[in-house]
């Protein structure tokens, strides 16, 4: 087929449809009606003459003649969007989680600015798997929790020592100072991380399946906040102290 005639649009909505799997959302992202894209699948159904998805109660999933298309067609925006990006002057787009940026990141961007005045930075909240095209993202700061994508350059930034802390007059109240001493303690936990108190146990050679959770945060930066107002005992990284007031119970 001639590239001329090749149905861009349609393309574009089928490759969003079978990367999020529900119309919808493949909608919602590229600011059209759920009728316009489910028109455009029946058009590119009808032109080549195969199912490219199966229709299922709450979403879709492409069929296999779908996922080929689908895989051919990502990797096809992907060298567009770069392509295009690499003429376009646009900001240094750094990702990483709220925590992060609120603890470590914004705390040394004025130093940063400062020093480099020419730079225009652009922050964008995420601590999930980064598709670095699709996203416009320049640098992301993730953990080793997740995959990085191909073709990335990697960097270590820093080694993430996490332990239990608690604000110094919490634990001054409470005579905490070895990890027998968390029975006494109110322990805080994470909807993000909710492994985490387990995990350190287990890496200290204490395996304690009993230690309950008393309360428990939506978000990481909430239970940091907790900690560092008293309200109980959290984990976290070393890197964290330096910007909140608090006492360490111990590290693994």
């Amino acid at each position: 087929m001639p590239l001329s005639r090749l149905p861009l649009n349609a393309l574009r909505a089928f490759e969003a449809t079978a990367r999020l799997c529900s119309m919808s959302a493949a909608a919602n992202e590229l600011g059209v009606t759920h009728g316009a894209i489910s028109r455009h699948i029946r058009e590119l159904e009808a032109r080549f003459g195969v199912p490219l998805l199966r229709r299922l109660a709450k979403s879709v999933e492409p069929t296999p003649a779908g996922a080929q298309l689908a895989a051919s067609l990502d990797d096809a925006f992907q060298l567009m969007q770069l392509g295009v990006s690499r003429l376009t002057p646009s900001p240094l787009t750094l990702s990483c989680s709220a925590t992060i940026m609120m603890h470590w990141l914004i705390p040394r961007l004025g130093r940063f600015r400062h020093a480099n005045p020419e730079i225009e930075i652009r922050l964008n909240i995420n601590f999930g798997e980064v598709d670095f095209i699709r996203d416009e993202i320049s640098l992301a700061i993730r953990s080793t929790m997740f995959q990085p994508p191909r073709d990335v350059v990697l960097r270590p930034l820093l080694h993430e020592d996490i332990g239990p802390v608690c604000h110094p007059e919490y634990s001054a109240r409470l005579n905490l100072h070895a990890p027998d001493d968390l029975a006494r303690a109110r322990i805080l936990g994470t909807a993000t991380r909710p492994a985490a108190w387990r995990e350190w146990l287990l890496a200290i050679g204490r395996p304690n399946p009993n230690l309950a959770i008393d309360e428990q945060y939506e978000h990481f930066y909430l239970l940091i906040q907790a900690a560092a107002c008293g309200l109980g005992i959290a984990l976290a990284p070393r890197l964290l102290g330096r910007v909140c007031k608090w006492a360490a119970l111990g590290r693994a």
